[in-house]
């Protein structure tokens, strides 16, 4: 509910997809400067006709814009080798609440001159400026790809799979994703496209890519000789790799199926979470115990960003159960997650920021001494309360 105005109809919605110029690339420095309007997929187009890469990568890339993933540092698929929006930005020009533009659009690797404005701005959701222009960091375009995904009979072989792929690759690890069998069949049985890869059921599964920057096939060669390893020490069930685009588009297919697949099961309450990468099979194993309790037939739909510990675990109603039944169960069945997050040292938000619907959830999770430098932070830039007043934090 981050772009939502509130019910009194006083708001004002800023749309600024006519800021939409690419002002300049500058491949041998590896920068990118384009104003907040800019669709994400045209960003990634322009860096790639100087032979280079902008890797955030989001579902909603076709629509999504710059200014938008950096105000909510959006993560996306690639964030274990790249990191979230905050790592691919060196700088922002901002408007402040009282009209002034701060001009911070630098394009140094280092500028160790006082706090780092840029980072109070990236992640704030609008509540202390509008971001009106960013400097990208670019990078090499690899010059080779290859994607596999794996059948897993335990999630902790997830982890091991995951420390020898970045050890035989000097990590160019570009994708470690994970579904479960329920969200693999949710795809399945309702995304056209979408088909499951292996002949036996399992109960993990694993999307992988890795790069190379050396020419011809390094990394399908290196992804075969890791993978055969693993099955060989029993860490893997079964796996394919994909040997054309086509595969690979299919593979990917069933990952993004997921997201649109949940709509046809009935009512969803979404959770996206983050734990220690040690204590997602903890994690994953009680929640599916405690809600159970809570919820009988409940069914989890577990898939995510495994390489960097975020997981959606999103709660489909039971079988043939009243959505708005279901629905009104959201409070209890959100404390439990959030409470089991917290207990295994985790963020109730990790990727999807907090906007109107988590608000409560940062008086409950957050320090008071959190809420107080935040709230120091937001009276500074915002006195009058003017920048999405509702929004991130509690009303004090």
């Amino acid at each position: 509910g981050g772009a939502i105005p509130d019910e009194t109809g006083d708001q004002i919605v800023l749309s600024l997809r006519r800021m939409n110029r690419i002002r300049a690339v500058a491949p041998l420095e590896n920068t990118l400067s384009a104003e907040a309007g800019c669709i994400l997929a045209e960003v990634k187009t322009a860096a790639a006709a100087e032979g280079r890469l902008f890797p955030l990568s989001l579902g909603a890339e076709g629509s999504c814009q710059i200014g938008g993933n950096l105000a909510t540092n959006a993560g996306g698929t690639n964030v274990l080798r790249y990191g979230n929006a905050r790592e691919l930005a060196l700088g922002l020009e901002v408007v402040l609440p009282d009209g002034r533009v701060w001009d911070g659009m630098n394009r140094l690797r280092k500028n160790n001159t006082g706090y780092d404005l840029r980072d109070l701005f990236v992640g704030s959701e609008g509540t202390l400026g509008v971001i009106t222009a960013a400097v990208l960091k670019l990078f090499p375009q690899p010059t080779s790809m290859s994607t596999a995904m794996a059948a897993l009979a335990r999630l902790e072989h997830a982890l091991e799979l995951l420390a020898r792929l970045r050890a035989a690759t000097g990590d160019r690890v570009e994708t470690f994703e994970f579904l479960s069998r329920t969200a693999l069949e949710f795809a399945t049985n309702n995304v056209p496209g979408c088909r499951d890869p292996f002949l036996v059921p399992h109960s993990w599964y694993v999307l992988l890519e890795i790069s190379s920057y050396d020419y011809g096939d390094a990394a399908m060669e290196i992804l075969e000789q890791v993978l055969a390893s693993a099955l060989h020490d029993g860490l893997l069930a079964n796996a394919v790799i994909a040997a054309s685009d086509a595969q690979r588009r299919s593979l990917w297919r069933l990952r993004h199926g997921v997201v649109e697949a949940q709509a046809a099961e009935g009512a969803s309450i979404k959770h996206d979470v983050s734990v220690p990468l040690s204590a997602l099979p903890e994690f994953l194993l009680v929640a599916d115990q405690r809600v159970a309790l809570a919820q009988p037939g409940v069914r989890p739909c577990a898939f995510g960003h495994l390489g960097d510990g975020n997981i959606h675990y999103n709660l489909s109603q039971p079988r043939g159960a009243d959505p708005a039944v279901f629905l009104a169960q959201a409070s209890k069945l959100n404390r439990i997650c959030y409470d089991l997050v917290a207990e295994l040292g985790g963020s109730f938000s990790a990727e999807h920021g907090i906007g109107r619907i988590k608000v409560d959830a940062m008086s409950r999770y957050k320090s008071p001494l959190e809420l107080e430098m935040m709230a120091s932070v937001k009276r500074i830039f915002d006195p009058n309360g003017i920048m999405n007043p509702g929004k991130v934090l509690p009303h004090r």
